[in-house]
């Protein structure tokens, strides 16, 4: 499957992911010897519970043989004690085996829900933005944080008791015969009829199971984008609104909640085991009566077939969470087995970049929509700043995205120092372009970390020098905690010109050889614009850099300047020149540029 990240071959672990069962055995075998300790040990916890009514029911036989005078009373005494010590010891030695699953099923639940976190994770990172843009962000933190832990809870409590439960089945049908081969009959007849009643169970509850998880997911969709969106919800006065929304999708979690209820409510298999004993206890009397068994007998078998009890009211319980985890595990498969037209490439081409960029008749189309992008060529030589201007909606933002394959070209070729861009290996192309978006995002960490971001390493003084150069050391210097200072999600503590100059020294702490500024001055006042003007002249110099800006005195420094119009190159050259033979240039200027920057516009055109 194509990937933009693969996790690390040392720690990755690649799963079956042919079907929701493979994947989630092939996560099961990766901690095989886990698994053989939790059967060992349920089998160890069965087998010593049968121990209970096999001696119980040899003491009341002990106890009918001295009064049937064939044994002394010190020898029946001396049989008891005995019986009781065996007793003793094999549940002590039940509670240590029992451990031993309790602590294998916990582990092994843990690991699993680790390695499959892990996994969804690595996978999501690797996914192309044409997939993230159109998944709900909810929906996907609900599969990376609920679905994976239903996986825990499908291995244990689910798995570790349905295989305990398992083995109480088995161990009256191993027993019951060493009595009489005639009691093989009900305990038989039972366990048949509860595997059936079992069949039937969890296929009536997993499509149910699915519609729960689903409709979780659709809930947490919509609440992840009401708070996403909160500003515009009450700038909007929609509390009431959105709160009415939520609620309906929070009724219809409930609604499937009640469903899986009403099935549970239907489980017969608690009347099959009242009517096993029943059975068991006229049997047994039957074969009293004959003469064919003793009074211990019939004691120990009724306690073997109440040992179906266990299973009985396990299985209503851990069947719920099987049934939940592997409708879970199935939504996890889909978004992992989700393929991406982009591939990490990670044998593909690796080298210093130098900064050439040739598009060669490209074009782009967004999934199936119209194209965004019409046979667009064009070169910019190393070293040289280009400037990509555009009235809104052209395809600015669109055309830079292709050179670090956020996006592929449906058609043409982007070029990089004369290599296809698909041809690079995608960490170190990706790791040799600054790209600072319009839309500026910082993590919830500290300032430095904001500004070390694409390298960790990074010492307070190169952190520093990047910040004097984006002209934000002083305004961070202004908080109480200076560069340690804890910023809000997506930098919503700071404005705007602080999340942008945040962002330039990103940019400028990485130095890459290609720089790409999406508008990334828009929200800086104009009195800081003329000093970060000066750091992105400085910066500019000896590497590549794209600009997609309106601001008249980023463009005029450009060595060239590209006008998009409706997905096509409308014109390029100089400003000057542009200003004397191009129409979209001079309508671009007179729809978003600044007063006094028409009026010098107006003013070139006269001239």
């Amino acid at each position: 499957m194509s990937s933009e990240f693969t996790a690390n071959s040392k720690t990755a672990y690649k799963s079956d992911r042919r079907s929701p069962t493979r994947f989630v055995v092939s996560h099961v075998r990766r901690h095989w010897y886990v698994a053989v300790a939790l059967v060992i040990g349920a089998f160890s916890n069965a087998a010593f519970q049968s121990t209970v009514p096999i001696l119980i029911g040899r003491t009341l036989n002990k106890l009918q043989d001295f009064e049937a005078g064939t044994i002394t009373g010190d020898a029946a005494m001396q049989g008891i004690l005995v019986l009781v010590g065996l007793l003793i010891g094999a549940q002590f030695l039940r509670s240590i085996l029992q451990l031993i699953r309790n602590f294998s099923a916990e582990t092994f639940g843990q690991r699993i829900e680790r390695d499959v976190r892990d996994e969804l994770y690595a996978n999501l990172l690797g996914k192309s933005m044409t997939f993230h843009d159109m998944q709900p962000v909810g929906d996907i933190m609900a599969r990376v944080t609920n679905d994976v832990r239903e996986l825990y809870f499908m291995m244990n409590p689910g798995l570790n008791m349905v295989v305990g439960s398992g083995m109480f089945l088995v161990m009256p049908l191993f027993v019951a015969p060493t009595i009489h081969p005639q009691l093989i009959l009900t305990p038989l007849l039972f366990v048949i009829l509860h595997l059936i009643v079992q069949i039937r169970f969890i296929l009536n509850l997993y499509p149910i199971a699915q519609k729960v998880r689903g409709s979780f997911g659709n809930m947490n969709s919509r609440l992840a984008e009401a708070l996403d969106g909160l500003e515009v919800v009450k700038g909007t006065a929609q509390e009431e609104n959105e709160k009415e929304r939520f609620a309906n999708l929070a009724d219809n979690v409930r609604d499937y909640y009640i469903q899986q209820g009403e099935v549970e409510a239907r489980y017969l298999s608690t009347l099959l085991w009242g009517l096993a004993f029943v059975g068991a206890l006229i049997h047994a009397s039957i074969l009293f009566q004959a003469g064919l068994i003793r009074i211990g007998d019939v004691v120990t078998y009724i306690g073997l077939i109440y040992m179906f009890g266990f299973p009985v009211f396990v299985t209503l319980f851990s069947l719920s969470r099987v049934a939940s985890g592997y409708a879970s595990a199935k939504r996890i498969l889909d978004i992992i087995t989700t393929e991406t037209a982009l591939d990490q490439n990670e044998n593909g081409h690796h080298a210093a970049m130098k900064g050439e960029i040739v598009f060669d008749d490209v074009t782009f189309v967004y999934g199936e929509g119209a194209p965004v992008l019409k046979h667009i060529s064009f070169t910019v030589q190393p070293g040289q700043t280009v400037a990509i201007v555009g009235q809104t909606g052209s395809g600015k933002s669109s055309l830079t995205k292709l050179i670090n394959r956020t996006y592929d070209a449906t058609e043409g070729r982007v070029l990089v120092d004369g290599v296809d861009v698909r041809d690079w290996d995608l960490a170190s192309l990706r790791s040799q372009i600054g790209n600072i978006e319009q839309d500026i995002f910082l993590f919830s960490r500290s300032i430095a970390e904001n500004i070390a971001f694409s390298d960790d390493k990074a010492s307070r003084e190169q952190i520093e020098d990047a910040a004097k150069k984006a002209q934000a050391h002083d305004f961070i210097l202004s908080f109480p905690d200076g560069y340690e200072t804890k910023i809000g999600q997506r930098g919503v503590t700071l404005s705007g010109g602080q999340r942008q100059r945040l962002a330039l020294a990103r940019a400028f702490e990485s130095n890459p050889p290609v720089l790409i500024l999406d508008d990334s001055t828009s929200a800086i006042d104009s009195a800081t614009e003329d000093k970060i003007q000066k750091a992105i002249w400085t910066a500019a110099e000896g590497r590549t850099t794209l600009l997609i800006t309106h601001r008249l005195s980023q463009i005029r420094w450009a060595d060239h300047i590209i006008v998009l119009k409706q997905g096509k190159i409308a014109a390029q050259g100089k400003h000057e020149e542009l200003l004397q033979t191009s129409e979209s240039y001079r309508r671009i200027f007179a729809r978003y540029d600044e007063p006094e920057q028409q009026a010098n516009v107006i003013a070139t055109e006269q001239a």
